[in-house]
């Protein structure tokens, strides 16, 4: 059976839909964090500014309720990183996901974390929060009884590795600091489901749902786990097979929409760490390859860019003073004046939404580079 060729334009509008990027969705926040399976949260307020970019109708406080709430919760999920995802979605998604988890410790501490005594750790970490939460700072004490003379690091992140967390508001809420407490997550959500298999069938589904058509690598360089060709091969009897321009092997949905090459994708600015450029092995679907030094910096930084016709043709900051905000335009080719207005106009719009009401804002346009 010969496979349906995607062009790389192609790839770009379909991932673009799926991520309500070619057009702001007229869906709850809540819908859009499921539809979204999640979005990164290493620090508290890119994944506001990710909604406001995707959604018609969204203030920031529209986020904080579903966390306040425990609708939307805050943890070590997809590459071992911070994301904010629904509750629900974090009990039956954690069992796939918690591989990538333990992988994560022994690639960050090796032997630093060889040889330590989970199960007394996992006991030692529930007893202390289930009578308060606790940030990572106070929880290292708790486990370096447990471990003395261990790194306490290492002990922290093998707790997280094999005990399910969450942070606990006002942690990972606009503005917050970076020393957020964390609960278990059978205190504050209930059990996660016991099922991996089903849960990481369950995963792949959701992923191609927000980022396919896409590889069984793009699904590894996602979610963080590795040797899934095997179960995947497994599953393609339910999934619709695509190939893209050079002959890989593409998965995806069988009622998965696929816009045409030329579906108009407006500007749109995309905040720091944003899954959008994060979520596949080859990123050239939305970044070219000599454009990504640009975007990821050292110590694992991811810039914040923006889009026009649908790819990364630039980069964004907000700087902010007593008084006044001004956004920093940093484009990487000369602008037409088409885009430079377009960016500009919604740029006010993310000025306004993410300051508190500076009487001053302010755009620039840095030359191109």
């Amino acid at each position: 059976m010969t496979l349906r060729v995607l062009s790389l334009r192609e790839l770009n509008r379909a991932t673009l839909a799926r991520q309500m990027l070619l057009e702001r969705a007229e869906v709850s926040p809540y819908e859009a964090v499921r539809r979204l399976v999640g979005l990164q949260a290493q620090v508290p307020n890119p994944p506001y500014v990710g909604l406001w970019t995707r959604l018609r109708d969204f203030g920031r406080g529209d986020l904080t309720g579903l966390m306040e709430r425990r609708r939307v919760v805050r943890a070590p999920l997809m590459r071992s990183t911070l994301h904010l995802m629904a509750a629900e979605d974090y009990l039956s998604l954690w069992p796939a996901l918690q591989p990538a988890l333990v992988r994560a410790l022994n690639a960050f501490f090796g032997k630093r974390a060889k040889d330590v005594k989970i199960r007394r750790l996992v006991a030692a970490a529930r007893d202390a929060l289930d009578e308060a939460p606790r940030t990572m700072g106070e929880l290292k004490r708790v486990l370096a009884e447990v471990e003395p003379g261990r790194d306490g690091d290492a002990l922290n992140y093998a707790v997280r590795a094999h005990l399910p967390l969450v942070q606990v508001p006002p942690g990972g809420t606009w503005g917050s600091g970076a020393a957020a407490a964390y609960a278990t997550a059978e205190s504050r959500l209930g059990p996660p489901a016991p099922d991996p298999e089903a849960a990481l069938r369950d995963l792949l589904f959701r992923y191609l749902a927000a980022f396919g058509p896409a590889s069984v690598k793009d699904f590894q360089a996602w979610s963080g786990l590795v040797r899934l060709k095997g179960p995947v091969e497994e599953m393609k009897g339910e999934l619709r097979l695509l190939r893209d321009e050079r002959g890989g092997e593409l998965l995806d949905l069988p009622d998965a929409p696929l816009p045409p090459p030329d579906a108009l994708a407006p500007p749109r600015f995309v905040p720091e760490y944003d899954n959008l450029v994060l979520s596949h092995a080859d990123r050239r679907r939305v970044i070219a390859d000599e454009d990504r030094k640009k975007v990821f910096l050292s110590a694992a930084r991811v810039r914040a860019t923006f889009l026009l016709d649908g790819f990364v043709a630039g980069v964004w900051k907000i700087e902010k003073t007593k008084n006044a905000a001004s956004l920093i335009v940093e484009p990487f080719a000369p602008l037409s004046t088409e885009d430079r207005d377009a960016l500009a106009e919604d740029g006010e719009r993310l000025l306004r939404f993410a300051t508190d009401g500076e009487p001053e804002i302010d755009i620039h346009f840095a030359p191109p580079g």
